[in-house]
């Protein structure tokens, strides 16, 4: 129960980025901000304080859910106000604000305890753990009137009078749909390892809850903290050569966190045997997968400098896709590690099923990206070697 309870709250969060992307493009991102986080708060304050039974809690959660597809909308709105020199640090710095859902999972508990039994602002926020939906809720409000008052009016880049048929165009090419991939592997891989991880901890190394928690903070935290840095970078050096880093980095960090426990055994020439017991202890596993959410960090960022780059008027119908299948990404996931888990009795099949999507993601670029060059230079498709031409022994 408590599972569903937190995957409808994703899946509403995920459903909707698309068309409100494309809104976000058509009538302005700051407009539909407004309305989105002002529709949220209600929810959120009926959570608060309502009796509830089950099939309510349920209801209400997914509708708090919907929050979750403004990033599309913002996305589209910040891609506007900047520069394409600055767009990928501008969106990693957006991007970053999703640090928030994983450090409410920290503070959430500790303002329950400290709340139990007590009112605010003559009872509109209650205590216990009623205090987090309600304190949600105004925090809603107000972020809905300092956008309202403090942010510039939309861009003159909106589109209100463009076909919809049209603003949905982009959606045939194969291009949106690899980098839709490439965002399944950097964020919905985050979101599921984020909820996985705990119980991973707990059943391997046979942690306690909340060291386990502890522990899936250090990748929680840089795989949403990096992403300015990711887009600093992008900016820098290139989204594509980012991508290969970030690739690449995970696959080496991936490999050896598949590897089963076991033993190696060696024979001499002599007939001996030597063996050799692999067991990955807690410490080296913890710094593998900080590496991995550095890594995812710098790499969602690096994702979405590609849209405003190749779909510079279609960001809100693109990021939405994209953001879409990322999202759904981390609904599908978990289910499919509990499968796999069931199906070869290897805990670490989790990052097995990663690694091989993470590898199809990289073959795939790396195909593509190579046929974009050879197009550019048909002379050398057929060649290995290349060597350019010397004037006067220089």
């Amino acid at each position: 129960q408590l599972a569903w309870l937190s995957s409808v709250a994703i899946l509403n969060g995920a459903i909707w980025r698309l068309l409100l992307g494309v809104l976000a493009d058509r009538i302005g991102g700051k407009r539909v901000t407004v309305v989105m986080l002002l529709l949220t708060a209600i929810p959120s304050y009926l959570l608060a304080h309502m009796t509830l039974n089950y099939h309510w809690l349920l209801t209400l959660a997914f509708f708090v859910g919907f929050a979750g597809n403004l990033f599309s909308v913002g996305i589209a709105w910040n891609s506007h106000w900047f520069p394409r020199e600055r767009q990928g640090f501008a969106l990693g710095v957006f991007g970053a604000g999703n640090v928030g859902a994983s450090a409410t999972k920290f503070i959430g508990p500790a303002v329950i305890s400290a709340t139990i039994g007590t009112s605010y602002i003559g009872g509109i926020i209650p205590g216990g753990w009623r205090f987090v939906p309600a304190l949600y809720a105004v925090l809603l409000v107000l972020t809905a009137v300092a956008i309202i008052f403090l942010t510039p009016a939309d861009s003159i880049n909106i589109q209100p009078s463009r076909p919809l048929r049209e603003m949905f165009a982009p959606l045939k090419y194969m291009q949106v749909w690899r980098f839709s991939f490439y965002y399944v592997i950097v964020f919905g891989a985050y979101v599921a390892l984020a909820s996985w991880m705990p119980k991973y901890y707990v059943s391997v190394y046979g942690l306690n809850l909340h060291d386990a928690a502890l522990l899936t903070a250090l990748f929680i935290f840089p795989a949403s903290l990096l992403r300015p840095l990711g887009g600093y970078l992008s900016d820098k050096i290139g989204a594509r050569r980012l991508m290969y880093a970030t690739f690449i980095s995970m696959l080496v960090s991936l490999a050896l966190l598949a590897a089963p426990f076991g033993y190696i055994v060696l024979n001499t020439p002599e007939g001996a045997k030597s063996v050799l017991p692999y067991h990955l202890g807690v410490f080296p596993f913890t710094i593998i997968l900080f590496v991995v959410g550095c890594s995812m960090g710098i790499g969602k960022a690096a994702v979405f400098k590609h849209i405003p780059e190749y779909f510079p008027h279609d960001v809100g119908a693109v990021g939405g896709l994209v953001g879409t299948l990322g999202a759904l990404g981390g609904f599908l996931l978990p289910p499919f590690f509990v499968s796999m888990r069931g199906l070869t009795g290897l805990p670490q099949s989790t990052f097995i099923v990663l690694f091989l999507l993470t590898l199809v993601a990289t073959l795939w670029m790396h195909y593509v990206i190579v046929k974009m060059l050879h197009q550019a230079s048909p002379d050398l498709e057929h060649r290995i070697d290349y060597h350019p031409l010397q004037t006067n022994g220089a």
